[in-house]
C-alpha cells in the first residue's frame, strides 16, 4: 500500500515538472532589419523580405534559437512580466548575446491585427524583427 502512494507521488512530480518546461515552435514569414548610423541615430527599417525559418523557445534550456543560415543561439537570463495593452500582448526576454551583453526579444501578438505574432530582437544597434507563425510539425493537424 505505501509503495502504492510513493509510486503515484513521484509519477505526479514527474508530469508537474515536464508541464513547466517546454518548447515553441515558430516559423517565419519575413523579416526586416533597423540599425543605427555612425551619429547613433536609428535609421528606417528595410524592406520586409520574405523568409522561412524555425525559430524555438526552449523554456527548458533557457534559450532562444533562429535556425537561419547562420544558426543563433541566444541564453534567457529572465522571463520578464508579461505586459498587455489595447494593442498588445508582449512577451519580453532578457537575453544574452556571444559576448555576454543583455539585450531583449520579445515576442508580440498584435490584437487589432488578427492576433498577428511578431519576434523583435532589439540589440544595442540593430534591431530585427521576424513575424512569425505557430510551427505545425507534420501529422499534428
Amino acid at each position: 500500500m505505501k509503495l502504492k502512494y510513493i509510486y503515484s507521488f513521484f509519477l505526479i512530480v514527474f508530469i508537474a515538472l515536464h508541464t513547466e518546461a517546454q518548447t515553441y515552435k515558430f516559423l517565419t514569414t519575413g523579416f526586416s532589419v533597423m540599425e543605427k548610423d555612425s551619429k547613433g541615430d536609428w535609421g528606417k527599417w528595410s524592406d520586409l523580405k520574405d523568409t522561412s525559418i524555425v525559430i524555438t523557445l526552449d523554456t527548458n534550456k533557457n534559450r532562444i534559437v533562429i535556425y537561419s543560415q547562420e544558426v543563433q543561439l541566444y541564453d534567457i537570463l529572465n522571463y520578464e512580466d508579461k505586459e498587455e495593452n489595447d494593442n498588445d500582448i508582449i512577451y519580453p526576454f532578457t537575453c544574452k548575446d556571444d559576448d555576454g551583453n543583455p539585450f531583449t526579444i520579445s515576442i508580440i501578438t498584435r490584437k487589432k491585427q488578427d492576433n498577428r505574432k511578431q519576434l523583435y530582437i532589439n540589440q544595442k544597434n540593430f534591431i530585427v524583427v521576424y513575424n512569425i507563425v505557430n510551427y505545425i510539425e507534420k501529422g499534428e493537424r
